[in-house]
């Protein structure tokens, strides 16, 4: 789960992460207050989205005066913003911040994520900052400090000032950042963060150390113990079928080719989308609807399928364990009768009571013209590729 910076900003100041001033707008007239709140100096507004790249796409602008911000806030209000990270067809804008324009005098990295290889949580810190760290790694990854967490004691004060010197903080400011990079740690650890950055990292030319940029991602599986960070989700920055699929507990992601797909395990589903790839199409979405499939999750999973009108074919690959084949053969035809299957959709089972699940098909295929049993993945595949070509 991503949220605002606005919102990274407020759980960073609360962990004693020196930060900004800034205001929440929603509005074009709100975009122009908050100027003049500022005292009239230059300001920046920046689109509150769940993407990077908003520089570049022109969705963070320096203002100087009240109608240069009303015209900033117009702009990005009522366009969609679109950069590398979000697909050609952008995301809306409802929120801005607007914030007092700050004297820089050197722009840091800080970033904390899990580095999977290593199985630990690891500090990425970079005298580079204020530019994508992908981009620093790979021109000059002498520049991109690694540090790995005490899977138990967490980041050590005596690596965080290690960091710091390393960066090149000098005098007291090597305390200062060794605090900023330990507090930054304890926000990751106590809200189970999958991501915390903060891009750039400055000092100030009056010598302030400040987190001008905030991004945290958490771990959607934790979220049950941190409904205060839960409720800060923004669904407008999300697909409306990522949305559906969350509220029904399904696993769905959204691709690009013609071949829906409505599997339970996520294995299985991995295998699914490569034996259709393998046939010669190309899979719309990952579908997992978990081992327990009921008549209700069926028909929502079918109905979220066919929300893409990309989708000109459907196979269907359940293994009946916990759930048993002929419960779930009732509750495909049940969701078949509910949605109208309008294109083919060739359904694989295997697993306990398979042969009564078959003879379920066999007799509904009358009433569901569209629906096409097989006997095995391979034959699934090759019947939902033809059926589409």
């Amino acid at each position: 789960m991503k949220i605002h910076e606005y919102q990274a900003r407020q759980l960073f100041s609360e962990n004693g992460i020196p930060v900004p001033s800034a205001q929440v707008v929603r509005t074009v007239d709100e975009a122009a207050a908050a100027f003049g709140q500022f005292g009239g100096q230059m300001c920046v507004v920046k689109a509150q989205v769940y993407a990077g790249g908003r520089g570049k796409a022109g969705f963070v602008k320096l203002v100087h005066n009240e109608d240069e911000a009303r015209q900033a806030a117009q702009f990005m209000l009522t366009h969609r913003m679109t950069s590398y990270q979000t697909g050609p067809e952008g995301v809306p804008v409802s929120v801005l911040i607007v914030a007092p324009g700050v004297q820089i005098a050197k722009e840091y990295y800080l970033g904390m994520t899990i580095d999977r290889s290593r199985q630990t949580v690891t500090l990425i810190a970079s005298s580079e900052g204020g530019v994508e760290i992908e981009e620093v790694a790979k021109k000059s990854p002498e520049k991109v400090l690694k540090i790995p967490f005490h899977p138990l004691l967490g980041l050590q004060s005596y690596q965080a000032r290690d960091v710091a010197i390393q960066l090149g903080f000098e005098d007291k400011m090597v305390g200062e950042a060794a605090k900023l990079m330990m507090n930054l740690a304890k926000v990751f650890i106590s809200t189970d963060a999958s991501l915390a950055e903060i891009n750039p990292l400055v000092i100030t030319t009056d010598g302030k150390l400040l987190a001008i940029d905030a991004q945290i991602n958490f771990d959607d599986n934790a979220l049950f113990r941190h409904q205060n960070i839960e409720a800060m989700a923004d669904e407008s920055q999300e697909r409306e079928l990522d949305v559906r699929a969350k509220k029904a507990n399904l696993n769905y992601i959204a691709l690009d080719g013609s071949i829906g797909c409505l599997v339970n395990g996520a294995g299985l589903a991995m295998s699914t989308m490569d034996i259709i790839k393998l046939h010669g199409a190309e899979p719309a979405n990952f579908l997992d609807v978990g081992g327990g499939v009921t008549a209700e999750g069926a028909i929502e999973a079918f109905k979220i399928i066919l929300s893409d009108t990309n989708v000109k074919g459907i196979l269907v690959n359940i293994f009946g364990g916990i759930a048993k084949c002929d419960l779930i053969a009732e509750a495909l035809v049940k969701a078949g009768r509910e949605v109208g299957f309008k294109v083919p959709v060739v359904v694989r089972l295997e697993g306990t009571n398979v042969v009564r699940a078959r003879e379920i098909l066999k007799a509904a295929q009358g009433e569901l013209p569209t629906l096409i049993p097989a006997t095995d993945l391979t034959d699934a595949a090759k019947k939902v590729v033809a059926a589409v070509a």
